[in-house]
């Protein structure tokens, strides 16, 4: 039973790869090959405050400023929050783009348009329209190893549903890890055997019905047996093999990489994602949590900032340490930013003119920021930049080519960015 679930999500990915318009990535720099890409994404459901992190206003009224007042990082030029020092001292590594803006304030469609590239669902139809970002990472470039999943939500999807692959098939889903990897018996459900069953147990009946399913192969002249075994074979593999399990297993870190990560969602999250680009997961979700402070925004921040801080610089300088940040995209955002006025209950509502996300690794241009809000922060003074040319500057950095189509559920060919172009300050 346990081998037949893994068997269909199997069967479904190889189905799904037949008949797409979608290229293998291939981007070559200089004529000379590059790595396999990946991308980790920290996404602040409900939108976290660019004015209290990437976009502050100093010199604003103290009911536009805030609290926080900004520090220098080691990109020159480059101010971020007071709360985020150790991010500041890798800010040359990542860049800030400052004049996201889709104008719709409602975190349904906004989450939607974010994850997506477009609009689509409303207050009174909530379905999704479109296939994620996640979704088309996974379609289009599959994963490394193939016993890991292509696509991971750590630790589980977000709550609106907009994470998923739609009309790309079941196949494209994120594999959710539906367990918090800084438990102290921190394990994945569908990676575990049922109780009474052990890896040697399984292995062991596994090989004798392969000799009780010798007959039917060998009667079997259309070749279709042989293809369900090689499905089931990848299936007990995912479950009983090394490959995942090992990516999965946090207790392999040295204690003090996972003490500077931080032993906290954040950070683990972010320590486990970066085991599983290294096994060949091509893209990981880490949602951290609700960011929607229309009260008492920095009580909330003061639980959420110190976290992200750790949990960001770290994975920065661990996948230096390790060689990958250049294959590794790292990129932070949410459905909108919030509202430059503080509100009277001490909080910021939600606020999609502009805001901010931060990107870097994965061959882009650190040490920069793109695009500028007004003095006050309430609308775009310059550059501004769509949810699709976000997602187009992603995709280009992956290798993925943005003339990629896939045909919607009515058999329409559909853009995957749009009229998105890459965002050439962080791609040339």
């Amino acid at each position: 039973m346990l081998g037949l679930g893994l068997a269909d999500i199997l069967r479904l990915r190889a189905v799904g790869s037949e008949g797409t318009t979608a290229q293998r990535p291939v981007a070559v720099d200089g004529g000379v090959p590059r790595k396999r890409r990946a991308v980790i994404v920290f996404w602040t459901h409900g939108g976290m405050s660019q004015q209290d992190t990437l976009d502050l206003k100093p010199e604003a009224p103290a009911e536009y400023r805030g609290n926080y007042r900004p520090i220098a990082t080691s990109a020159p030029g480059v101010e971020i929050t007071e709360k985020w020092p150790r991010i500041a001292r890798v800010m040359d590594r990542l860049s800030i783009v400052r004049s996201v803006n889709h104008e719709n304030g409602i975190h349904a469609p906004s989450a939607h348009w974010m994850q997506t590239g477009f609009f689509g669902p409303t207050l009174a139809r909530n379905a999704p329209q479109k296939p994620s970002f996640g979704s088309v990472i996974s379609r289009a470039m599959g994963a490394g190893n193939p016993h890991m999943p292509a696509y991971v939500a750590v630790p589980k999807a977000e709550a609106f549903g907009y994470q998923g692959a739609l009309y790309l098939g079941a196949a494209y889903n994120p594999f959710e890890v539906n367990a918090d990897p800084n438990a102290a018996e921190f394990r994945v459900p569908n990676l575990s055997l049922p109780k009474g069953l052990a890896v040697g147990s399984v292995q062991a009946r596994s090989k004798l019905l392969k000799k009780f399913d010798t007959l039917r192969r060998d009667v079997d002249s259309t070749g279709v047996l042989a293809g369900l075994d090689s499905f089931k074979t990848q299936a007990l593999e995912m479950v009983t093999g090394d490959a995942v399990r090992d990516a999965f297993d946090l207790s392999q870190e040295d204690p003090a990489l996972r003490d500077r990560y931080g032993r906290h969602l954040y950070g683990q999250s972010a320590l486990l994602a970066r085991r599983l680009v290294e096994a060949g997961t091509a893209c990981v979700t880490i949602n951290t949590g609700y960011w929607d402070h229309h009260d008492n925004i920095f009580t909330g921040l003061e639980e959420q900032l110190a976290p992200m801080d750790a949990a960001i610089a770290t994975l920065v300088e661990d996948l230096e340490t390790r060689g990958m940040l250049d294959d590794v995209v790292i990129y932070s955002a949410g459905e909108f930013g919030r509202t430059p006025l503080i509100n009277g209950h001490a909080g910021r509502d939600h606020w999609a003119n502009c805001f901010s996300v931060l990107m870097g690794g994965g061959g882009l241009r650190g040490g920069k920021t793109v695009g500028e809000s007004e003095a006050w922060g309430g609308k775009v003074r310059e550059r501004p930049a769509s949810p699709h040319d976000v997602l187009a500057t992603l995709y280009h950095a992956l290798g993925i080519s943005l003339d990629t189509h896939y045909h919607d559920a009515s058999g329409r060919p559909v853009s995957i960015v749009g009229t998105g172009k890459p965002i050439t300050e962080l791609t040339s």
